[in-house]
C-alpha cells in the first residue's frame, strides 16, 4: 500500500489511502466500541487509547494521536498495508453476487482487534443487536475498566481485563446489562486469568486448532469462534455464520436450506483462504438489500 503521512497539532493526516471507508470499516458487524459523531466522523477506543477518525475528500484524520502511536499502533489495527484492491479483485471474479458485494463495500478493512477483549465482546453479542452490545459493554467497561481520559468532553474507559473480571459475581456482572452471558463472562474471564488459554498465543495455531481452543471457553460455539479468529486473529479463511449469514448464502448460491456445515463447505470451497473478507462484503451487502433479516 502506498499513501503519504502527515503531523499536524494532535492530528496524523494520511492522503491517498485507498480502499478506506469510514461506515463501511465500522459498520460491517465486526467492533462494537466505535460511535458515529455529529460530523459523521467515528471516535473508538482500542489497545487502550481514543481515538477520532475522519474522511475528508481523498485525505483520512486521525485525531489524538501521534506520529509514533499510528505507525506502531494504528497502520496494523486498521491493516493499512493489505492490499484490500487485489482481495476485491480476486473475489469479484468469483461471479456476479460477489462483484456488486465488493463494491457495494468497497472500503471495508478487517481490524485487528483485541483477542481478549474480542472474545469477550462476541460471547456478548449472542442473540443481540448492536446497540444492546454496544451497551453491555460499554457499561462492563465504565464499571470495571481503567480509566482513559476525557476527549471533547466525555470520559473513556479501556476494556476491562480477565483479572477483573473473574474476581466478579455473576450477578454484578449481570447488572451491564449481559443477561445470561454474565456466567460465560465470568468462567471465560477464569480460564484466561489463569492460563488455561492463552488467548494471545492462538492465533500461531492452525484455524481449525486455534477454533477448538476457543470453543473450549463458555459461551463460545462454532460462530463466535469464528468472529474471534477473523477480527483478531488474522485468521481470514474463517466464515463466520449465524442464521443471518446462513440465509445470506442460501439466497444468494445453495437456493434451497442448508445446515451451517453445508454453508461451511461452501464458504471454504469457495474462496478459500479469502472466506473471512467474503464473508464480510457479502454481509454488508445483503444487509443493504434487506435480504437474511
Amino acid at each position: 500500500m502506498s499513501f503519504n503521512i502527515f503531523e499536524e497539532k494532535g492530528k496524523i493526516i494520511v492522503e491517498g489511502l485507498a480502499d478506506f471507508e469510514l461506515p463501511h470499516i465500522f459498520e460491517c458487524g465486526q467492533c462494537f466500541r466505535w460511535n458515529k459523531e455529529s460530523d459523521n466522523s467515528y471516535t473508538g477506543v482500542a489497545k487502550g487509547r481514543v481515538i477520532n477518525v475522519c474522511k475528508k475528500e481523498n485525505k483520512v484524520i486521525f485525531d489524538n494521536t501521534s506520529k509514533d502511536d499510528f505507525l506502531n499502533i494504528w497502520v496494523d489495527y486498521f491493516d493499512l498495508y493489505r492490499d484490500y484492491g487485489r482481495i476485491k479483485k480476486v473475489l469479484a471474479k468469483k461471479d456476479t453476487v460477489m462483484k456488486d458485494a465488493v463494491m457495494h463495500g468497497f472500503g471495508i478493512r478487517i481490524l485487528n482487534q483485541d483477542e481478549w477483549e474480542t472474545l469477550i465482546s462476541f460471547i456478548i453479542s449472542s442473540n443481540r443487536g448492536i446497540p444492546l452490545i454496544k451497551k453491555s459493554i460499554e457499561a462492563l467497561c465504565k464499571k470495571y475498566g481503567n480509566f482513559i481520559g476525557e476527549y471533547k468532553g466525555k470520559e473513556y474507559y479501556d476494556f476491562p481485563s480477565a483479572e477483573v473480571l473473574q474476581s466478579k459475581s455473576v450477578e454484578e456482572i449481570k447488572e451491564s446489562h449481559t443477561g445470561y452471558r454474565a456466567k460465560y463472562i465470568v468462567d471465560t474471564a477464569a480460564m484466561i486469568a489463569k492460563k488455561e488459554i492463552d488467548i494471545y498465543h492462538l492465533k500461531n495455531l492452525s484455524t481449525e486448532d486455534a477454533r477448538k481452543e476457543l470453543m473450549r471457553c463458555s459461551g463460545v460455539g462454532p460462530k463466535v469462534a469464528d468472529c474471534i479468529l477473523l477480527f483478531s486473529m488474522g485468521k481470514f479463511d474463517a466464515f463466520p455464520t449465524d442464521v443471518w449469514v446462513k440465509r445470506i448464502v442460501e439466497y444468494f448460491y445453495l437456493k434451497e436450506e442448508s445446515s451451517f456445515k453445508r454453508i461451511q463447505e461452501f464458504a471454504k470451497e469457495k474462496f478459500k483462504k479469502d472466506a473471512g473478507f467474503a464473508q464480510q462484503y457479502l454481509f454488508y451487502y445483503a444487509r443493504a438489500l434487506g435480504i437474511g433479516k
